[in-house]
């Protein structure tokens, strides 16, 4: 994917128009569609960043690398900005099985999981809404506001699917490495009293 989106780039120069590419999880920009030869300005691996989308502000989105690396982007509307985020989660989701098995371990990778999915929920209850917003006008369903509705609602579900499978597999991976190292031995059980032991003996003899 690649499109106009606005950064921002400090105080001075605020939200400045840059030329983005999404290829190869690989989210790169450009000072302009025209100077892409030229090399790029910037670049942030997705599938090592977090995506928020502002709650308050529907056209932007947040790419952050915590303790690393920040890119505040505005899209031109909601839609746009919806069509990015679908594709930025879909190219993190698309990670290799080499490195989901690297990470498995690594209980950051759960959580920043976890908070995808958080992300990719929000967006499906927002398109949901969209849609029977669109079809309970009055005067029956406004078409143009259903196609953009529906548009993403597909490619949204299969993200969230995707992020939800590698959930699982992070946490089946981390249960299966925990359980051979839990081993159930006496030294579990709570102790017995010598006084317990004397009653237990003591009602073993009267049944017999």
């Amino acid at each position: 994917m690649e499109g106009v989106l606005w950064k921002w780039t400090n105080y001075w120069n605020g939200w400045q128009t840059r030329w983005f590419i999404l290829d190869n999880g690989v989210l790169a920009y450009y000072k302009s569609q025209e100077e892409v030869n030229q090399g790029c300005k910037g670049s942030m691996k997705v599938t090592a960043c977090e995506i928020i989308a502002n709650p308050v502000d529907s056209t932007r989105m947040d790419l952050v690398i915590p303790g690393e690396q920040h890119i505040y982007l505005r899209a031109a509307t909601y839609q746009e900005r919806q069509q990015w985020i679908v594709a930025l989660g879909s190219a993190k989701a698309c990670v290799t099985t080499r490195s989901r098995k690297d990470s498995d371990s690594n209980p950051d990778t759960l959580k920043s999981k976890k908070s995808e999915l958080r992300l990719y929920c929000d967006l499906l209850m927002q398109q949901v809404h969209m849609v029977k917003t669109a079809v309970t006008q009055e005067g029956g369903p406004e078409v143009q506001k259903l196609d953009e509705a529906t548009s993403l609602l597909g490619a949204t579900c299969d993200t969230f699917i995707r992020t939800l499978e590698d959930c699982m597999k992070i946490s089946n991976a981390n249960f299966t490495y925990e359980l051979p190292h839990q081993h159930a031995t006496d030294t579990a059980l709570p102790p017995v009293s010598n006084q317990n032991k004397g009653k237990v003996s003591d009602a073993m003899q009267s049944v017999y």
